[in-house]
């Protein structure tokens, strides 16, 4: 049964298909001891995870006491993404359900890409370790794209590049620039509540909310049809 043709989904990444946060606070955390610092708690650094490798080393140096020199960001983020890169899927883990869902939809016929703000090559990394990376036509960070989310181009140029039609797509995502991007990209928007949003996903104001993979399907179904009528209308 292919009732899925013609589809495409574009996925978030970090806090969507994998729970990153263990290994991201852990090289926050190697940074951190390197200079005589106390680490930062994984329960105060989570919410950061989503918005990127600056926001959560400003963080933990804040946090630790130290003060932030603007001057030595370069340094330090690329000291972080090079103990990052070598400890990439230490802990991290595809939330369940997933790579069983993603399967199902690809044998249903979907297009299935990644839309994610983490470089390209981090990106990568990461699904290939888990074994995850053959399940996507394309996988898309911001420096493979002329502008990232929540730029509709970083969908639009994504899903283009996987072969599908921007318009018959759907993000997944589990944070405000996923559904900022969904909404200027025209598309609508699954958003999951297990991912690092600040305020709670599901008071964002997603098309749908999922608590679990095993719902996913049912629910881009849905959206799906709401499109088709809303076309025939």
């Amino acid at each position: 049964m292919k009732d899925l043709a013609g589809w495409t989904i574009a996925f978030d990444l970090d806090g969507t298909l994998v729970e990153t946060a263990p290994d991201l606070i852990g090289t926050l955390n190697r940074l951190l001891e390197q200079r005589g610092l106390p680490v930062a708690a994984t329960s105060d650094a989570r919410v950061l995870v989503g918005r990127g490798a600056i926001a959560l080393l400003k963080h933990g140096f804040q946090r630790a006491g130290a003060i932030w020199d603007e001057a030595e960001t370069p340094t330090l983020l690329q000291a972080f993404l090079d103990d990052y890169l070598i400890h990439i899927a230490d802990e991290s883990c595809v939330y369940p359900g997933a790579r069983a869902v993603l399967d199902n939809l690809i044998a249903r016929g979907a297009i299935l890409c990644v839309a994610t703000n983490k470089p390209t090559h981090l990106a990568v990394a990461l699904l290939e370790a888990l074994n995850l990376a053959d399940r996507f036509a394309a996988i898309f960070g911001p420096d493979s794209v002329t502008a990232r989310k929540p730029d509709a181009a970083h969908i639009r140029e994504t899903v283009l590049s996987a072969g599908g039609d921007p318009g018959r797509a759907i993000m997944v995502g589990d944070s405000i620039t996923d559904l900022d991007a969904a909404r200027a990209t025209g598309v609508p928007c699954v958003l999951v509540t297990f991912g690092y949003s600040d305020p709670p996903a599901a008071e964002l104001g997603g098309d749908v909310a999922i608590d679990h993979f095993d719902t996913l399907p049912e629910a881009l179904v849905g959206l799906m049809q709401a499109a088709r009528l809303e076309t025939a209308s």
